[in-house]
């Protein structure tokens, strides 16, 4: 045997021992160390560790947040009315050697075990809740309950709860048809009694707006018979005083807007006595000036 046949081996056997004698954990993982049926190491850290081969073995276990979906499950409120409640829970191996003597290291065994836990918890929570409550009212409050009677049992398990979520709150579906109804008469109801409400308010609008309208043309015609008679008290005011300056010229210019007025029309005729008083100033062509009066 050659010097590198040599050298291949012993390098062989020391990878070989090295395997046999050493076992990594990784980051996202725990890991304990069993020596003839009973736990002798629980804290490792991340890297590179000793064992003896054939006289000790290693389990690792995932140490991230797992997640599954509990089974939709029919709960009773305090009412006993019957709701479907569908959740979902997050957690994750807190002890590893506690959760391999509880499940045997069995995720499977251990989400089956949480899920019962899960299941009373949401049984308990439920019972002593009304469907208002449990519908809107407390929902959080029933997640925080749950999450914590859980926990305590979870950690007899190892396991530490992360957080439990409903995913949903309904009723079973041979009432689910039934309540849909009796929420659509009840919506109804409202709707036609908001309906009533708005059709008597338009009538009170309706009136309240007639009446100010009336108020409103009332007051506007009052205050327009009030400007016409100030105008007209001006007018008389300013035809007096103009009547005043120089009255024959007012009777003329009086007297020749009645003519244009009467005769604008050539069908127009007019029967009077020739000496009437509206014929005045035909009579005389030429009239004697006026002085004005004082």
């Amino acid at each position: 045997m050659n010097r590198s046949s040599m050298i291949a081996g012993f390098l062989a056997l020391m990878l070989l021992l090295v395997y046999a004698f050493t076992f990594t954990v990784g980051e996202a993982e725990k890991a304990i160390k069993i020596q003839l049926g009973r736990i002798v190491e629980t804290d490792y850290s991340p890297g590179l560790h000793f064992r003896v081969p054939m006289l000790q073995r290693v389990e690792r276990f995932d140490a991230r947040v797992l997640t599954f979906d509990a089974q939709a499950e029919r709960v009773l409120t305090v009412e006993k009315k019957n709701m479907i409640v569908d959740a979902f829970v997050k957690w994750r191996i807190a002890d590893p050697a506690t959760f391999f003597t509880q499940t045997s290291g069995d995720e499977s065994r251990a989400t089956t075990l949480l899920q019962q836990v899960v299941r009373k918890g949401v049984l308990d929570a439920f019972g002593k809740r009304t469907v208002q409550e449990v519908i809107a009212d407390q929902r959080e409050e029933i997640m925080l309950e749950v999450r914590s009677n859980v926990n305590v049992r979870a950690n007899e398990l190892g396991i530490e709860l992360v957080d439990v979520r409903l995913k949903k709150v309904e009723w079973p579906d041979g009432v689910l048809s039934s309540v849909y109804s009796r929420m659509e008469k009840e919506r109804a109801t409202v709707a036609k009694r908001f309906r009533s409400e708005g059709e008597e308010q338009a009538k009170g609008i309706r009136a309240d707006a007639a009446r100010q309208r009336s108020e409103l043309l009332a007051d506007a015609f009052a205050e327009a018979e009030s400007i016409r008679g100030d105008g007209d008290a001006q007018s008389a005011k300013i035809y007096a005083e103009a009547y005043g300056q120089n009255k024959e010229f007012y009777r003329l210019y009086r007297s020749l807007s009645a003519y244009r007025n009467t005769f604008a029309d050539k069908s127009n005729v007019l029967l009077l006595r020739p000496d009437s008083e509206f014929f005045r100033y035909f009579e005389q062509s030429t009239a004697s000036p006026t002085a004005p009066s004082n």
